[in-house]
């Protein structure tokens, strides 16, 4: 790619002004094709579209605040090279089903996004970054994303480049610390309401765990009699063969598939004949970087197929410092979404400070996207009745406190509505990783007490762990079978579907809950009920083969316990309620749609977007969150909409009972290997007999 003379004496000066500055690995992202001329005049119609913000003035916004801090403040060593992820600039230009970007010509990816192929495209790419005295690390062919290392005193100059759209650091992840009744997965009207099922159990669907490992030697989780189990493993942290000595992504994979034919099915996990894909993106401590958590969603995109990947599982997450828009987690996410692979995230464990207060606006990265859906834990005290479920303590709240910063160093969060649901996420039992025992750093052996029993075998241990990390695994089972019922689902439809038929639990706030508590059985009816081309129809046609007005509810636990689905789905800054949510088609369940798209704001009032959304749907109206400030009279969703049994989904005021977090700093001091492994002391799941 040619330089200008013009530009040549910009980086020139560039030069002589920083010296002193290091060097620093990046993140790159690729920006939506546009010119810089019409930036203005579409910056505000770039945020209603998801698109990332870029500026007007200058090159500041092109790199994340977190990042620029570090450069900015460096002080000696001016070659010290640092890891970032880049984001490529996508252009308009198109040959011959091809796409270019930063020169380089690069396959057509059907609007899927860049994808990098071509060896001769990352030549020009490694000749380009060595320009800059870095070094290409790796591309992720479907993201349009690049790994890179560079000196701190040369990554400011990549602002000037216009074939970069975004850099970020190569931040750190780490994972987030009697099952199947308590979430309605056992019910048998549930499997055997779908035509054509004696039984649902997730059968042939693909599920990538990406986690510390599977240790699959463990007797919950080893392949049996028409349970193929672990099927294919591959590590990022250079871990050998099928370890896990953390003993996270074991007890994690034992809860989606654990064997019911260990223990009387007492420890069964919820799609235990789902296809487990294990991607080890965390080391022995549970800690990673993001690269390898891109690398692996790349890895499912690009072997969807193979594997029959439908469903992501991703119990690990890091504070946001950037707004979704231009995370590079929540775009690798994004990516997975349009590709059809339904995403589930851990909500994280930051919903209390050390004093045990609560706290608003801890929902971590990727779970602030919009299109993934973000698990938060609920208590359910050993009890398989939901009547005396809550919400558990550390469970992150909303909203979501990613942000963007202008030219003026004004921060502008994204506050939407998170979690999405939630799900048991205290103190269950699982497998213990049998390659993690005796491992200083692993959780069995930092925490002793959450060892359950004293079994005679590594092979038969298990353990306890709580956090949104357990929680998250129950929805992805639950996603699992809803694919194994109807394969056509799109991955707005799945969730849309478990939003609706989800459980509000009383005295808890939509920041929470989100739509509430996993409804599996009420899910997989509907699911089975959708028509098999629905992605073919068009807004307003019947979506379902049978419908009940009045059936929208479940009995679990033989007959004994009513529940009532809360008949919403969340957006953005609202919620969607009505009947015709699951009657009839809804162009925001369309693939590459997010159903953050059924609701914007005009004018500073939520308004329904009728173009993707039927008339007889309704949206809760009330004052939005704007940088942390509530306006009007500081009641959110003020309408005060009852959903299902007449659990109201906002208890009126946001804020009354707790702390938002309006720094971006996510608790600096209450990190996710600590003391949230152990969960809040109460009454819980007891050991089998």
């Amino acid at each position: 790619m040619r330089i200008s003379l013009r530009l040549k004496k910009r980086l020139t000066l560039m030069l002589a002004a920083l010296l002193l500055l290091q060097a620093a690995p990046l993140f790159i992202r690729a920006q939506s094709p546009r010119q810089r001329e019409k930036l203005v005049d579409r910056q505000d119609l770039a945020e209603q579209r998801d698109e990332p913000q870029v500026s007007t003035t200058g090159w500041r916004r092109k790199m994340a605040r977190d990042l620029e801090d570090d450069v900015d403040s460096v002080k000696g060593r001016p070659d010290q090279m640092r890891r970032v992820i880049i984001q490529l600039r996508e252009k308009n230009e198109k040959k011959a089903g091809t796409s270019q970007a930063n020169g380089i010509l690069l396959t057509d990816a059907a609007r899927t996004g860049i994808l990098l192929t071509d060896a001769a495209a990352t030549g020009q790419l490694q000749e380009k970054l060595a320009r800059y005295d870095g070094r290409l690390n790796k591309t992720f062919k479907t993201m349009g994303l690049i790994t890179a290392q560079l000196p701190l005193s040369r990554i400011r100059e990549l602002e000037y480049d216009d074939d970069i759209a975004y850099i970020s650091p190569d931040r750190p992840v780490a994972s987030h610390g009697h099952l199947e009744n308590t979430i309605g997965a056992t019910q048998t009207d549930a499997r055997t309401a779908v035509a054509g099922f004696t039984s649902i159990n997730g059968t042939g669907v693909g599920i990538a765990v990406l986690d510390s490992g599977i240790d699959d030697t463990h007797n919950l989780i080893k392949a049996s009699t028409a349970r193929p189990a672990l099927v294919y493993s591959k590590t990022y942290t250079g871990i050998a063969g099928n370890r896990d000595y953390f003993g996270h992504g074991t007890h994690v994979a034992s809860l989606l598939a654990g064997s019911p034919g260990f223990k009387s099915d007492y420890y069964g996990g919820i799609a235990y004949e789902a296809k487990v894909i294990s991607l080890a993106v965390l080391d022995g401590t549970g800690a990673g970087l993001s690269s390898n958590v891109i690398a692996a969603i790349d890895w499912c995109i690009t072997n969807k197929a193979t594997y029959n990947i439908r469903v992501i599982n991703m119990s690990l997450g890091a504070p946001p410092k950037d707004s979704y828009k231009t995370d590079p987690l929540c775009l690798a996410a994004r990516r997975a979404y349009n590709a059809g692979i339904v995403v589930v995230v851990a909500a994280g464990n930051r919903g209390k400070d050390l004093m045990g207060h609560k706290v608003y606006g801890g929902i971590d990265s990727p779970g602030i996207e919009p299109s993934v859906i973000t698990v938060g834990a609920t208590n359910t005290f050993g009890t398989d009745t939901r009547t005396d479920d809550a919400i558990a303590t550390y469970s992150s709240r909303g909203p979501t406190r990613g942000y963007s910063t202008d030219a003026s160093g004004i921060k502008h969060y994204d506050n939407l509505i998170k979690p999405d649901l939630v799900a048991p996420g205290n103190k269950l039992i699982g497998a213990t990783s049998p390659s993690s025992v005796g491992k200083l750093t692993s959780l069995v052996t930092l925490f002793p007490s959450l060892k359950v029993g004293s079994a005679s075998t590594a092979a038969d241990q298990v353990m306890y762990l709580s956090g949104t990390s357990m929680s998250a695994p129950v929805v992805a089972g639950a996603a699992a079978m809803m694919l194994e019922a109807n394969p056509n689902l799109t991955p707005g439809l799945v969730k849309a579907i478990l939003m609706y038929t989800a459980q509000p639990l009383r005295n808890f706030n939509t920041l929470e809950q989100g739509a509430g508590q996993v409804n599996t059985e009420g899910a997989v009816e509907v699911a089975g009920s959708v028509k098999s081309n629905a992605a073919t129809l068009v807004k307003g046609d019947a979506m379902l083969n049978s419908w009940d007005e009045a059936d929208q509810e479940n009995s679990f636990n033989g007959t004994t316990e009513r529940v009532v689905w809360g008949r919403g789905v969340v957006t953005n800054y609202c919620v969607l309620y009505g009947s015709e949510l699951m009657t009839k088609w809804q162009v925001m369940y369309a693939q590459n749609k997010v159903l953050a798209d059924g609701t914007s704001i005009t004018n500073g009032v939520l308004v329904k977007n009728t173009t993707l959304v039927t008339s007889g749907v309704s949206n809760t109206r009330g004052p939005l969150i704007n940088n942390g400030v509530l306006l009007s009279d500081g009641v959110l969703l003020a309408d005060g909409v009852l959903l299902g049994d007449g659990v109201l989904l906002s208890d009126g005021v946001l804020l009354g009972d707790g702390v938002l977090i309006s720094d971006g700093v996510l608790l600096s001091d209450y990190s996710h290997g600590d003391q949230s492994a152990l969960g809040d002391g109460t009454a819980a799941m007891q050991p089998a007999p």
